[in-house]
């Protein structure tokens, strides 16, 4: 493969941490400790820690996020994910001004209803423009990296650019699907033409949600511009059986066998 200009040298991982607080919380306490599994992560490489704390607070809550600023550091970037609509509740701040205050290096905006068990589209950004517009600009103008949660076949993936995104992050739970049934190639399709189009607005690419060893390799491939990925469920599933450590060394080393 030649490696062109919009082509990063490296796909940065993100672990998402969400799995081990959902396992704290079920049993109440401090343990799994999302911070000692944070650092576990970051010793095997990985470059970012995502975290999607919802207004109802099952998983990752705002005072993780608060923690997790402090330890994030160094080259290793706090990601926060959630509906930028999401107001106020109890023990819950609002996404916005959570994100205002624990300032990742970058937000992803996900079109999450509070009771939706997980993110399963993309934003509709001729409905939702008007309304994200406002929100974006605040949290750039707090030195933040905005990503939109898109879906890889949207009409509107330059509208991002339009709104002010600096990214989008293509939702790439139908290509995981589609590779179950062993033939992705018209998902795959549509992630590469996201991300050129993401490309020619200007826009950065990342992607998320079902990629796991399998299917992780076969997506940088087809799509070689994406700049992260972010990974929860499959790498916390996998960690499991084999050990957290040498789950996250396993992806990094998946994602540099997709640039061979």
């Amino acid at each position: 493969m030649v490696q062109s200009a919009c082509t990063p040298a490296h796909t940065a991982l993100s672990v998402n941490l969400n799995k081990v607080a959902l396992l704290r919380n079920s049993r109440g306490g401090a343990l799994p400790d999302l911070l000692q599994a944070a650092r576990v992560a970051i010793l095997a490489g990985a470059r970012g820690i995502t975290l999607h704390p919802r207004p109802d607070l099952r998983h990752a809550r705002p005072d993780d996020a608060r923690a997790m600023r402090m330890l994030c550091g160094a080259g290793v970037e706090l990601n926060l994910e959630g509906n930028p609509f999401a107001t106020a509740s109890r023990g819950y701040p609002g996404f916005i001004d959570l994100v205002l205050e624990c300032r990742p290096e970058q937000a992803t905006l996900v079109p999450d209803g509070d009771t939706q068990l997980t993110s399963d589209h993309g934003f509709d950004l001729r409905a939702d423009g008007a309304r994200l517009r406002p929100l974006v600009a605040r949290l750039r103008e707090a030195g933040i990296r905005v990503s939109l949660f898109m879906d890889a076949d949207s009409p509107d993936i330059e509208r991002a650019a339009d709104i002010g995104a600096d990214r989008v992050e293509l939702y790439t739970g139908p290509y995981a699907r589609a590779a179950l049934t062993g033939d992705a190639r018209t998902a795959l399709a549509d992630c590469a033409r996201a991300a050129e189009c993401a490309a020619a607005a200007g826009l950065g690419v990342n992607a998320g949600h079902d990629l796991d060893q399998c299917n992780l390799v076969p997506l940088l491939r087809a799509v070689p511009s994406i700049l992260e990925v972010s990974i929860g469920h499959a790498l916390i599933g996998e960690a499991l059986y084999a050990g957290l450590d040498p789950t996250v060394r396993a992806y990094l080393k998946a994602i540099a066998s997709a640039r061979r």
